[in-house]
């Protein structure tokens, strides 16, 4: 096991592996490919070369353009106040003329506008997190936009559920008493994109089954409603969970919530974390695999204490018992499974090898995992020469290949990897440094909304789409 830092234009591993292939046009046949490493900049990759925007906001391929859609501060919710800070993950919803998005606002105490608590959307007054929702036409301009959930902490990620809501989650292990939270915090949210009203009462109740802990990210598996959910911790690193229903449970339009009202739905089904093993031999830390086509096979280990109510679900587990990784982040279900991202590692952090982002498809027919993409350590985050680091969000694209949100050190892009394996900037951040967040494509494939999480702008994203090209295979 090499523990040398990867060249980031060598990411692409030695073993073709299918990839994120789902029913959708083009979907990726592979994303590890060993002939790329020697792929030269400056050749049409992707949708080509990025053109620097004028407006110093978002540098696209030729023939894209953007739309601002809302920023922070300054665009007025529905009520008139000020659409909230730090915009994060997005779930889109097909609505007739356009689309609806749920927008993930990761607040935590002092960010300049918190989302507004309003009576029957809010789960703890104390809290200025939540998310909200918003109306765009099929152009991508905005046409209203109102609070979905209100009273919530650190709302980073989640996912769309088959039966079309959006779960929220809290990145966070916040109790009650800190930083002037009235209520524990740490949880996962259902809301529905349908209207406000379809969530008062309901958005606000936490899903207690799904346990207590910073979480992340979450992928639902529409054949048996199991949800994957990652975690993104530290001080030791965080864990892959697993919640299968209880028996005789449907999912569907208010199923989570009112298994969470009933009795005992604060423990209902089992939530399990997983450990991996290869040949026998139990793997402590993702970061161990430096090789795409690492296939470790997968156990779950109960958890003891869901609610963490004296000990970090995390700390309940020894070393030996569970397989950790540093920045588990993004997922997205696809190919009847879920692929979920390790953002970096370092071993400062307790991680056994270092990288600046991994993708791994979970498959729950083998129960195994497989290393799919491995980005090496960037040698200078602060230049643009095609190297990236800190992949967050992950969105599969309906013209093939995967989009990526860079969440790393200097210069920010949406990066794609290309149906057969190669990565390419989709979209440079001009205004600053902050992170992409959220890249998801509407249900008929022509926009693709994104946030750049400071100073707060939600961006639609359109041109001539089609299957991007490589520097080795063409269109």
């Amino acid at each position: 096991m090499s523990t040398a830092p990867l060249n980031r234009r060598g990411f692409l591993g030695r073993t073709a592996l299918t990839g994120l292939g789902v029913a959708l046009a083009g979907s990726v046949d592979a994303l590890v490919r060993p002939a790329f490493a020697s792929a030269a900049p400056g050749q049409a990759i992707g949708y080509g070369p990025l053109v620097p925007d004028p407006n110093r906001i978002l540098s696209l391929p030729v023939g894209f353009s953007y739309t601002v859609v809302s920023r922070s501060g300054e665009t007025q919710l529905d009520g008139g106040v000020p659409v909230p800070s730090d915009p994060d993950a997005i779930g889109v919803f097909a609505r007739p003329g356009g689309s609806t998005l749920v927008t993930n606002h990761e607040i935590g105490s002092d960010e300049p506008f918190g989302v507004p608590a309003l009576d029957g959307l809010t789960y703890d007054t104390g809290a200025r997190g939540g998310t909200t929702t918003t109306a765009v036409g099929a152009d991508g301009a905005r046409q209203g936009q109102y609070v979905s959930v209100a009273g919530t902490v650190n709302n980073c990620a989640g996912g769309i559920t088959p039966w079309g809501t959006w779960l929220t989650c809290e990145e966070t292990e916040a109790r009650a008493g800190e930083g002037g939270f009235l209520l524990d915090h740490g949880y996962v949210f259902e809301v529905d994109p349908a209207s406000q009203d379809a969530n008062r009462g309901k958005s606000p109740v936490p899903l207690k089954f799904l346990g207590r802990y910073a979480h992340e990210a979450v992928a639902v598996d529409p054949a048996s409603s199991t949800i994957y959910l990652t975690e993104d911790a530290s001080g030791p690193n965080g864990l892959y969970y697993r919640w299968t229903p209880p028996q005789g449970f449907r999912g569907g339009p208010n199923a989570l919530r009112e298994l969470a009202e009933s009795p005992g739905g604060d423990t209902a089904g089992a939530l399990q974390a997983m450990a991996c093993f290869r040949g026998g031999t139990h793997v402590p830390d993702l970061s161990q695999a430096t090789e795409p086509g690492t296939v470790y096979s997968v156990q779950w280990v109960g958890v003891p204490d869901r609610d963490a109510t004296s000990t970090s679900v995390r700390k309940q587990f020894g070393n030996d018992a569970v397989t950790r990784s540093r920045k588990l982040e993004g997922q997205w279900w696809g190919d009847g499974g879920a692929y979920f991202v390790a953002s970096y590692a370092r071993t400062s952090d307790g991680s056994v090898a270092e990288h600046d982002g991994q993708v791994w498809f979970f498959d729950p027919a083998k129960q195994t995992v497989t290393l799919k993409t491995l980005f090496g350590v960037n040698p200078d985050p602060a230049v643009d020469t095609g190297n990236y680091d800190g992949p967050d969000n992950i969105t599969v694209s309906p013209y093939g290949g995967v989009i990526l949100a860079e969440d790393g050190e200097g210069i920010s892009h949406l990066v794609g990897v290309t149906a057969e394996g190669e990565p390419f900037a989709m979209a440079r951040n001009e205004l600053n440094d902050s992170e992409f967040c959220g890249p998801a494509f509407s249900a008929d494939g022509r926009i693709l909304f994104a946030n750049i999480q400071s100073p707060g702008l939600t961006l639609a994203i359109t041109g001539p789409w089609h299957r991007p090209t490589t520097s080795i295979f063409g269109s």
